[in-house]
């Protein structure tokens, strides 16, 4: 428990800046009460006016917290959510980085990934990396996304990059922790084409073997593979079959762990998510969320080669 104490006090100081007196908010599901407790004593060591609030888990990613928990997170200075199911994409987060909340989600994040991998970044170089991604993603047009002799093309044009660079220092900023990636909210309606998701999907875990999805018009048409089944069931027949994200890892610590927080920060993948983007710059209000990873692909954005086979160019 030291170590875990340790760290979160280390992620506190470095990556929400946490200072004596602020009201810190720990909200946590019975699934990862441990690592809540950890940073409640990390919290309190730092001497900020700190709180832990248990909820029961929710059954997906996107899913609100109770309205109790959603007021919480509005009136405290930073906030740390802790739990299986992402709060990230909900407009309980929102809302409360909307009245200044620094805040951090850490969704399905386990004991190793707390003491190991991601969270070990030298966060400084991620967000430079992040930070020039964002700008390309926010001045790109068209995305083309190759891999395997499969191809899916979006406009992402008048949209806005979000950087989620595992620092969050001033109010109203808000991302994962562990963290890195550049993502983006693709136009509604303009995915066409194949993708190969072949590292994991948030709910499935690590796959076996890859899933060829088929878009058109920005909705998910088809899936093949292992578990295309489940992934059409989480989804549903509506809004959450609709394209919603489209994010580049900057994580060079990052590792496919099975976790989708951390496999979608690992450099070298890209990841698409179906469901509701609408709380970064979308239009879609699915209730899920859910990412695909996707290794070593080869990426063009507005013609020009970005990443080749998981290498990005340039950077």
């Amino acid at each position: 428990m030291d170590k875990m104490v340790e760290i979160s006090r280390n992620v506190l100081e470095k990556c929400l800046g946490i200072k004596e007196g602020e009201l810190f908010l720990i909200v946590v599901d019975e699934v990862k009460k441990e690592i809540g407790e950890a940073l409640f004593k990390a919290g309190k060591a730092l001497h900020a006016e700190t709180m832990l609030m248990l909820m029961q888990e929710r059954q997906k990613s996107g899913q609100e917290p109770p309205v109790a928990v959603a007021q919480a997170m509005k009136t405290a200075d930073v906030v740390v959510c802790v739990t299986e199911h992402s709060l990230t994409h909900t407009q309980a987060r929102k809302e409360a980085v909307a009245t200044g909340t620094r805040l951090a989600t850490m969704p399905g994040i386990t004991k190793d990934m707390f003491l190991e991998g991601a969270i070990s970044a030298d966060y400084e170089q991620v967000k430079m990396l992040t930070e020039q991604l964002t700008e390309l993603l926010t001045n790109g047009k068209q995305v083309q996304i190759e891999k395997d002799g499969y191809t899916l093309c979006f406009d992402i044009s008048q949209r806005k990059g979000i950087p989620s660079t595992g620092m969050y220092l001033n109010p109203g900023e808000s991302g994962n922790l562990p963290s890195g990636e550049a993502y983006i909210a693709p136009l509604e309606g303009t995915a066409s084409g194949n993708i190969v998701i072949d590292g994991s999907v948030a709910g499935i875990g690590k796959l076996t073997s890859p899933l060829i999805l088929t878009l058109e018009e920005g909705r998910l048409d088809k899936a093949t593979g292992q578990e295309a089944d489940i992934l059409l069931s989480m989804l549903g027949e509506e809004e959450g079959r609709l394209l919603g994200e489209f994010g580049i890892g900057t994580n060079d610590k990052a590792r496919i762990t099975g976790v989708v927080l951390e496999d979608e920060k690992v450099y070298g993948t890209i990841h698409v998510a179906f469901g509701s983007n609408n709380t970064f710059g979308g239009t879609i209000s699915a209730g899920v969320h859910i990412d695909g990873v996707v290794t070593r692909p080869t990426v063009y954005i507005d013609n020009q080669l970005i990443m080749d086979k998981g290498i990005l160019v340039k950077y």
